[in-house]
């Protein structure tokens, strides 16, 4: 690649993954130059299948990202794997999207869905059975874990309300006290729908033939489960949207931090940067394959009619400067005087 060129594109999309994609998408239907840039780390990658994308479900996260990817290319747009370490606003409204690799672009819009890092709680092990039975969502791996064993880790205040989700998909769900003991209106709660409390800290996995058999506690006990339920702190990989001066905020529960995101409108995707919008989880944490596709395609429909507008007032203004002109005094009049 030639790091010294400067591509121009009417939309830069940083980050290929559900949301990324189908704004690239509707984009490209829609007639316009699209670049996406992606750093190849979509942040399901460990789950072999996803579930309650309508027509795709059970299909893997990787065969979803790829027929996205033809279907984006099939219209024309480009995509590029790589990193985008910063862009900045030019003086004209444009942006220079600058990646790792030294190479720069130039946007008329930006569409940020970088996603977010799902940093789990300190426990060996857990990261490499993240996505397979190490889970935190019921409706994307409730269904397949139903009725067995399913253990609930405390450690934060998302653990009772974990617990009592889990609850309705299997009768076996135990909640691991672990650092968060829950405190007496949360042991009748989970007392009435026969949960049961487990005291004591948690310090690894039992996995057997590749498959959680169980937790082991400090002292040695061992609690049997299939399924093991945690509650990831939600980090935005926002890089992009911060160095362009939009900060992150902290997304609450119960008066707890539980993650950082990068606030839009909801309806939209604006950011409060005029030319940069944002979709998927880099803005909605919680938010599933499915909807995070339905945010970049309802992203980049607005960015589209903002595009819309600015031509729109643009070619109004040449035409009044074009009427406002004296006779003979038009561009070929200038020309020709040399």
């Amino acid at each position: 690649m030639d790091n010294t060129r400067e591509d121009s594109f009417d939309v830069v999309i940083v980050g290929g993954g559900a949301a990324g994609l189908a704004g690239a998408l509707t984009l490209v239907r829609a007639r316009r130059s699209v670049l996406v840039i992606d750093s190849g780390s979509p942040r399901n990658a460990p789950a072999a299948h996803m579930h309650g994308y309508l027509g795709l479900d059970g299909a893997s996260p990787a065969e979803l990202l790829a027929r996205g990817r033809a279907e984006v290319e099939g219209y024309g747009g480009r995509i590029r794997p790589g990193t985008v370490v910063a862009a900045e606003r030019l003086s004209d409204g444009d942006f220079l999207v600058r990646c790792g690799d030294g190479s720069i672009v130039r946007a008329r819009r930006l569409l940020v869905a970088t996603g977010l890092v799902d940093e789990l709680p300190a426990v060996p092990g857990l990261g490499e059975r993240w996505g397979r039975d190490v889970l935190h969502c019921p409706y994307c791996h409730g269904w397949e874990v139903g009725d067995g064993p399913v253990a609930v880790l405390a450690d934060g205040p998302m653990a009772v309300h974990q617990a009592q989700m889990w609850r309705h998909w299997s009768e076996r769900t135990t909640l691991l006290a672990h650092t968060w003991p829950p405190g007496e209106e949360d042991r009748e709660l989970l007392a009435a729908l026969g949960i049961r409390v487990v005291e004591g800290e948690v310090t690894g996995l039992a996995v057997a033939d590749d498959r959680l058999a169980g937790v082991t506690l400090a002292g040695g006990a061992a609690v049997e489960c299939r399924a093991l339920v945690v509650a990831p702190r939600f980090t935005a990989r926002s890089g992009v949207l911060t160095s362009l001066g939009l900060p992150t905020t902290d997304m609450t529960r119960d008066g707890h931090v539980i993650g950082r995101c990068v606030d839009s409108d909801p309806a939209t995707g604006a950011t409060a940067l005029p030319g940069v919008w944002a979709a998927g989880n880099v803005t909605a944490p919680l938010e599933k394959v499915a909807g995070a596709a339905a945010q970049g395609a309802q992203a980049a429909a607005a960015l589209n009619a903002d595009l819309i507008e600015e031509e729109a007032r643009r070619a109004v203004e040449a035409r009044r400067a074009g009427a406002a002109e004296p006779a003979g005094e038009g561009a070929a009049g200038r020309t020709g005087r040399g």
